[in-house]
């Protein structure tokens, strides 16, 4: 099998795999990861002249290469959503257990007079 096919099935897979929401996101993320790195190992190994038939591949790649930016992106977007969303109630549940832990003091009059 040709290098531009493997390409082209592995970027298949890797945008069916990013389309599926009911996948645990630790195991979607190792294995997008793993993906990735075979894409990277093959484009090494795709040279010119092409044949037909790769050249027919290359133009369904590029396509699905924008799609596949566009799915990684979304991903990339959630994750950093998350990671947001979990500083937003760390921060908030010590400010909870420590309610006076980080006021400030400075510029504060202190009257000793009643």
């Amino acid at each position: 099998m040709s290098a531009v096919k493997q390409f082209y099935q592995l970027t298949v897979e890797l945008i069916q795999l990013l389309g599926k929401t009911d996948v645990e996101r630790d195991g979607k993320i190792v294995r997008i990861d793993e993906l990735l790195d075979q894409r990277e190992a093959l484009m090494k190994e795709i040279v010119p002249p092409y044949t037909p038939e790769e050249a027919e591949f290359g133009k369904e790649l590029i396509q699905l290469d924008a799609r596949l930016a566009q799915l990684l992106q979304a991903e990339k977007l959630s994750i950093q959503k998350d990671i947001k969303n979990l500083q937003v109630k760390k921060e908030s549940n010590t400010k909870y257990v420590h309610p006076y832990q980080n006021l400030s003091t400075d510029g504060m009059f202190y009257d000793k007079r009643k």
